[in-house]
């Protein structure tokens, strides 16, 4: 291993995956008995909030299932299992992570989870980690999965106006002979790679472009540069949650899909500087910003208020439960 990859592997700045995992077998040994009856004790701390009335708004943009939402039962009962029968999933932080908050109800409580990056939506209700951006996906309900690699937010020490006037793109852009692909992303590296003002790689190995590959690079290394582009992969772009908390600013185009982070409530040019779906005034819109500095440092102003929302992992636990609570209450019949 050269001394870039050692670097990248002790300094990524991503979240350590063999702590998550020592945490979750060891939350596994609780009884389940214990959780259970601490349910309506931990349901009631939401009356100690002032902002109780955002949190269940929370919950409800989660799950939008209501008693009038068309569900196909014959298809819900043969697929659904029980809590206490629900088998592992893999990847296994998925199942980790539904389970963290399901412990807290009855074992009998029915259920589907769908793990993985997960574009369409469903015809029953089914807990994700994302799905489509729009009115029409109410049985897609979204619970906080594999947020070991999707919630990872940055303490960036250096001001937007010290660092470089350029945008950076490091990641997967798909390879079309693994059955891997990403037009969004190739398209995007067709149109600026070699660019003096975009610094754009792929971390994989493109037969048809070899010249695009480049090593991984850490989180810090990202944060000297203005702009950090955002483009969605299979589902949500990951970087978009640690780019928002930082003094950079997130490029994409208009976002499609959404995760517990709610990409769907951000709105373009304050939360996020929105570029077209073909990139052609990438290289506009980012001049702009670099000429209005003012509006830029707002953008970011704007993207901290967003993510500081999910920074309290108690009030992060008390939606949670209160999303399975809401899906339970409709899917699950008087046991």
């Amino acid at each position: 291993m050269d001394r870039r990859k050692i670097n990248y592997t002790l300094h990524s700045g991503k979240n350590n995956k063999l702590k998550f995992f020592v945490k979750a077998y060891l939350r596994q040994c609780i009884p389940t008995l214990i959780t259970q009856k601490s349910l309506k004790r931990a349901l009631a701390k939401l009356d100690s909030y002032a902002d109780r009335d955002l949190l269940l708004q929370r919950a409800n943009y989660y799950c939008k299932l209501s008693k009038d939402t068309p569900i196909d039962w014959e298809v819900f009962n043969r697929e659904a299992v029980s809590i206490g029968d629900q088998p592992m999933i893999h990847p296994k932080v998925y199942y980790f992570d539904a389970m963290e908050t399901a412990r807290y109800f009855d074992r009998r409580m029915r259920w589907i989870v769908k793990p993985g990056d997960v574009a369409d939506l469903q015809p029953v209700p089914t807990i994700v980690k994302s799905r489509p951006i729009g009115d029409d996906n109410h049985c897609s309900v979204l619970l906080k999965l594999n947020k070991v690699r999707h919630f990872l937010f940055v303490d960036d020490q250096k001001p937007w106006r010290d660092k470089k006037n350029i945008a950076i793109f490091r990641g997967d852009v798909g390879n079309p002979k693994d059955g891997n692909v990403k037009p969004n992303r190739k398209l995007f590296m067709e149109r600026w790679f070699g660019s003096p003002m975009i610094d754009t790689a792929s971390t994989d190995r493109i037969e048809e472009h070899p010249e695009w590959q480049q090593e991984k690079i850490t989180i810090g290394e990202h944060l000297d540069y203005k702009f950090i582009m955002s483009l969605e992969g299979n589902d949500v772009a990951s970087n978009l949650k640690w780019v928002m908390s930082s003094n950079s600013i997130a490029v994409t185009p208009r976002l499609t899909c959404e995760t517990w982070f709610m990409e769907g409530t951000l709105i373009p040019n304050y939360h996020y500087i929105e570029v077209k779906e073909d990139f052609s005034d990438l290289e506009e819109r980012l001049n702009y910003y670099i000429a209005h500095p003012d509006e830029a440092e707002a953008i970011i102003r704007h993207a901290h208020e967003f993510v500081a929302q999910f920074k309290d992992q108690k009030r992060e636990k008390l939606v949670s439960l209160f999303v399975l609570k809401k899906y339970f209450d409709i899917t699950n019949r008087p046991l």
